[in-house]
């Protein structure tokens, strides 16, 4: 039976414990504090157009540095349609490429593949950009919109969302640039969380003679369904914040005509990067610095609700078993 140590070396051993209990406790408090920062900063920087507009600065269009008058919903309206085309696209995308890493790719491509894919995430955000101005435009426009616009011309209220000059530039061409931006990140993490499904489950599965959509959809999907909520969620973050690509295929326009996907429009980052340099000090900087406050709580509801999705999906799972 072997003597307990002396207390003396207890104490010495739980020192370095408490150091790094109060190193990894100090680096979450900083955390929260740059948070608590990042919010009170564009609070007070916005606070001039808060206290003039208030909440109808989200529902007011217009948007004129000339006479003074400011209103966000052309930016929010353009951040918020080209992030969901471009989760509308890149989900399911994102969704074949891990399913074929994992279950259906032989051997010899899985790696090179993979590693492709993650390339595609390192290109920086203005080479995506400038590709979809000189090159990936003109392509939309002649072979997707035109063609769009001939099948649903007179189609009550489908027609609408294809209507406007087919010029390439616009909702659609940004969130179809988005689109390609974010699948690596999601195909990276849906690939990444399929693989940790325990072998066994997957065998035993295939061995009662399940198909791979059957293995997939009830052994994979509930076993790793926060972390492809995850994924997506990292995905749509990148698509609210990013600035450089969408600035160059959106358009740039602070009107709001229609619905059209084809119409230019502006988005909150775009707008950011357009005018926050030139804009004087008073109400332009402040309705510039709202818009970065409008993305931040748009950003914090959307994670907000992921977290409750999966609690809800975690309550129904305790239910069923």
């Amino acid at each position: 039976m072997t003597n307990p140590p002396p207390p003396s070396a207890v104490r010495r051993s739980s020192l370095p414990d408490r150091i790094f209990g109060w190193a990894v406790t100090g680096a979450a408090l900083i955390t929260l504090g740059l948070l608590i920062g990042i919010l009170a900063s564009l609070v007070v920087g916005a606070w001039p157009a808060i206290s003039k507009y208030g909440l109808g600065f989200l529902t007011s269009s217009v948007w004129d540095p000339v006479k003074d008058e400011y209103g966000g919903l052309v930016m929010i309206y353009g951040t918020l349609a080209t992030s969901f085309i471009a989760l509308l696209i890149a989900v399911p995308v994102s969704f074949g490429i891990a399913l074929f890493l994992t279950e259906l790719s032989p051997a010899w491509l899985k790696r090179p593949l993979g590693t492709a894919i993650e390339l595609l995430a390192a290109v920086p955000s203005i080479v995506y950009g400038m590709w979809g101005l000189l090159v990936f435009g003109p392509i939309l426009s002649t072979y997707v919109q035109q063609p769009l616009q001939a099948a649903f011309s007179g189609v009550p209220y489908v027609g609408a969302l294809f209507s406007g000059p087919p010029v390439g530039i616009g909702i659609l061409s940004a969130g179809i640039i988005l689109a390609i931006m974010i699948i690596p990140f999601i195909a990276s993490v849906m690939r990444d969380v399929f693989e940790v499904t325990p072998v066994m489950l997957k065998e035993s599965a295939y061995a009662l003679g399940s198909t791979t959509w059957e293995v997939v959809s009830r052994i994979v999907l509930p076993f790793t369904r926060a972390g492809v909520v995850g994924g997506i969620m990292l995905g749509l973050g990148r698509a609210l914040g990013e600035t450089m690509a969408v600035t160059f295929v959106i358009g740039n326009f602070n009107q709001l005509d229609s619905l059209s996907l084809f119409q230019a429009a502006n988005s909150i980052t775009s707008a950011l990067a357009n005018e926050f340099p030139e804009a004087g000090e008073g109400l332009h900087q402040a309705a510039l610095t709202y818009l970065g406050l409008v993305l931040f709580f748009i950003t914090f509801v959307v994670l907000s609700l992921s977290k409750v999705m999966l609690a809800q999906l975690a309550k129904n799972e305790g239910h069923r078993t």
